[in-house]
């Protein structure tokens, strides 16, 4: 039963704050030997040609805003190109979109999905390097440059901008907590690409070169990942740059972020089982280490990890094994105990910030159930399921 307790503990913690010590520590060994990294500096004329691909699906509200955000970001003249698609759009998306000639604007009635969609514009891209980003998000005006200076190295494949969760001050659980989820993660992204490379990008901003793009499979549910992942496959390196950011308000609600949650966690497991030669490569080695601390785990044991942890630690305790036990069994029920009372709390809209963080981080566990039941089950649809953002 100890080691049973010891194990399961041990993965828990390795997989959501032990993979970060550990990095960060792999990081500062790399930097006395090698030094920091050193931070590109490309001229305008040696930038590539770059489309930037946006799909909406029903986003009249946010149209003219993303458009016009666009339009504004710092690119050498006559070097990026602007596509559009809205396929399935019944709003008037598509007819905001065809009031502006430097838009190529792609549209059909018929709804495919995301992934058919970005598969039918990238038909369309015939320039060096792709850039995506979502109809809801707002790009800072030098994202376009930050991305585009890393291929100027022929081992990136890719290049990964940062999400960004605005929240305020009366933020609740779903904003708060997706807020400080992010901020960790854009930290071991830092790290992980300092290392070796990010482990797949996030569809809010990233981009590929086009030679190197693959068409997932058509009921493939994180397209953003996958496509990143098939090129790292290819011995590329994917790059993190948080000095290219995508802007997005937080869910609108915890049950609207535990829908999204729960679509990420069914395409998790659907991503791990159809990436499985990364996950012990010999010949990519660093990125398998990174693949299976950083995604693979969270997507797939951990959660079940954590509950055997819990009723291993649980008979330990009441089998008076040590006082070491029944602290640490009592340190596991005061943690749940504050994510049901913030649980709670959330319902009455009673907020207590101390309680944000054992909440969102037991909704993510619970969601990973829920996606690997769903996808098993197989009722999770690869076309868009749009979650409500606070506006």
């Amino acid at each position: 039963m100890k080691i049973v307790f010891w194990v399961s503990l041990f993965i828990a913690f390795y997989t959501y704050v032990g993979y970060g010590i550990l990095l960060y520590f792999i990081i500062k060994l790399k930097r006395a030997f090698k030094g920091k990294p050193v931070l590109l500096v490309v001229a305008d004329e040696e930038l590539p040609e770059c489309t930037l691909v946006v799909a909406a699906y029903n986003e009249e509200h946010y149209m003219a805003d993303k458009i016009a955000n666009c339009l504004a970001l710092n690119y050498p003249a006559g070097k990026l190109k602007f596509l559009f698609v809205t396929d399935g759009s019944d709003d008037k998306t598509a007819d905001i979109i065809s009031q502006y000639p430097e838009i190529q604007l792609l549209h059909r009635p018929e709804r495919a999905g995301k992934i058919a969609a970005i598969h039918r514009a990238m038909e369309y891209v015939t320039t060096e390097v792709v850039v995506f980003t979502d109809a809801n998000t707002f790009l800072n005006k030098e994202a376009m440059t930050r991305i585009c200076r890393h291929y100027s190295d022929a081992t990136v494949g890719a290049v990964a901008g940062e999400k960004r969760v605005q929240i305020d001050e009366n933020a609740d659980a779903s904003a708060a907590g997706e807020g400080f989820y992010w901020k960790y993660e854009s930290t071991l992204k830092k790290w992980d690409s300092e290392l070796y490379s990010v482990v797949g990008a996030a569809g809010e901003l990233f981009s590929v070169r086009r030679n190197l793009y693959q068409n997932v499979e058509p009921d493939t549910i994180l397209d953003d990942f996958m496509i990143s992942m098939l090129i790292a496959a290819q011995g590329y390196r994917i790059v993190y740059e948080p000095d290219a950011y995508a802007l997005e308000n937080a869910s609108e609600n915890v049950v609207e972020e535990l829908k999204r949650k729960i679509r990420i966690a069914a395409g998790g497991i659907q991503s791990v089982l159809r990436l499985k030669p990364l996950l012990f490569s010999f010949k990519y080695p660093i990125l398998s280490f990174q693949y299976v601390s950083h995604r693979v785990l969270r997507w797939t044991v951990t959660p079940f990890f954590m509950i055997i942890a819990f009723l291993a630690n649980l008979a330990l305790a009441f089998a008076g094994d040590g006082w070491f036990y029944s602290v640490l069994f009592a340190g596991q029920v005061i943690f749940y105990l504050s994510a049901i009372l913030g649980f709670i709390l959330e319902k009455r809209q009673l907020r207590v910030k101390a309680l944000f963080i054992p909440y969102y981080f037991c909704i993510m566990n619970y969601a990973v159930f829920m996606g690997i039941i769903r996808y098993f089950k197989k009722s999770q649809n690869a076309a868009w399921e749009k979650s409500q953002r606070k506006k």
